[in-house]
């Protein structure tokens, strides 16, 4: 089997979002906000994607994806990265990620660069599954559950009331665990912080304590002002706090591990075994949190995967999404996985769910993947792209 032809298309979102509550999730943005306009300070909601379908001389297709700069990111495939792949086996996946990853070091290595090598390397393992008529997970060591258990993942900082709705709802539907996002940061002084002590009291409220809740800071906290909030969250019994400071600060994620018993996670802007592997030698997290389509793909996933658990770390992987949750179902490593709610388009992360057919849906807290369906599963669907602004 040989690659023909790797073609890459930009969807962008043209219909109506759902406005999102000030506050609703604090971000790297906040401590520079008071020094930017209306103008420039830009929002952290993105609403488009990257689509990668690679096609071989067998009529097989594999599709991968990408959700950082997917203008920027197609830009990195179509001149950089899609004239070494054609004439390629994609069975030789370790090879073809070590030639991208080689031509790009210059000016790659993390970021967008790496986004671009996750959504190729994905597309690849895609084909690969459909090629040998197995699941990928199969192709990654196999079943190691009849279903993944899930969290729901969302419950912004909207009026208190509203955000105890929801979390009880995930409790109805049969989640065992919940993630909010804290809403204020450095720049909200301790009245932000009280702020954000109400959110997690009214969640813990909501659900009791026979459901994990989990807190995300997204980046948007100094090492001060997180040590400072690891005091007042400690009696909600969190299951971890996720990103709290910048993803650069590892001796700042070590420190916050020392400082007090809330478990640490983050990795979601980690690249490559490299990267963990610096983070893991830091003692800097109790969870690790990559994004298989950021991090490198199925080909680094699986490696951070298998040194993860020779540390005894737990790897939850950020999103959820087929292309972890493969990576999920073939490791005893990763106890769950994260789940974006199916809702109208407000932040983008729930973008996927318009542009793919074959994505699990919930139920009782789990989700299962079929032993039937090659690959990963998924299925572009061409009619509901109607609703975006293509770019090919």
């Amino acid at each position: 089997m040989k690659i023909t032809e790797v073609r890459t298309r930009v969807v962008q979102w043209k219909g109506a979002t759902q406005p999102l509550p000030p506050h609703f999730c604090t971000n790297p943005m906040d401590l520079v906000s008071p020094m930017l306009s209306p103008e420039t300070m830009g929002s952290f909601a993105f609403h488009g994607w990257l689509i990668v379908e690679v096609f071989t001389d067998k009529g097989i297709v594999g599709i991968g994806n990408a959700a950082l700069a997917p203008l920027t990111v197609k830009h990195l495939i179509d001149h950089h990265l899609a004239p070494l792949l054609i004439g390629q086996d994609p069975w030789d996946t370790e090879f073809l990620w070590q030639h991208m990853y080689r031509k790009t070091m210059a000016f790659g290595r993390k970021g967008l660069a790496m986004a671009a090598i996750s959504a190729i390397d994905i597309a690849l393992w895609d084909a690969m599954g459909k090629d040998a008529r197995q699941p990928c997970f199969r192709l990654l060591g196999g079943r190691t559950r009849p279903r993944i258990p899930v969290y729901a993942s969302r419950l912004y900082s909207v009026p208190l009331e509203e955000l105890a709705a929801e979390a009880s709802r995930y409790k109805a539907e049969g989640f065992r665990a919940v993630k909010l996002r804290f809403g204020w940061g450095p720049d909200d002084g301790a009245a932000g912080m009280a702020r954000n002590v109400e959110l997690l009291r009214t969640v813990r409220a909501a659900v009791g304590d026979e459901i994990d809740v989990m807190a995300d800071a997204y980046m948007g906290w100094t090492l001060d002002y997180a040590k400072r909030m690891m005091r007042l969250i400690e009696p909600f019994n969190l299951r971890w706090l996720e990103e709290a400071i910048v993803p650069d600060d590892i001796h700042g994620y070590h420190e916050l591990r020392r400082f007090g018993t809330t478990p640490i996670a983050a990795g979601e802007h980690e690249f490559t075994s490299y990267g963990f592997r610096q983070l893991i030698e830091a003692r800097a997290l109790d969870y690790i949190q990559f994004d298989t389509n950021r991090v490198g793909g199925i080909t680094a996933a699986r490696k951070i995967q298998a040194l993860a658990e020779a540390y005894s770390i737990p790897v939850v992987p950020h999103a959820g999404q087929m292309h972890n949750y493969h990576v999920v179902m073939a490791s005893l490593n990763s106890p769950m996985a994260e789940y974006f709610p199916k809702v109208a388009v407000e932040v983008g992360n729930e973008l996927f769910w318009y542009i793919f057919k074959g994505e699990p849906v919930a139920e009782d807290g789990h989700v299962s993947l079929s032993d039937d369906v090659p690959g990963l599963g998924l299925e572009i669907d061409e009619a509901a792209i109607t609703q975006f602004e293509v770019t090919e």
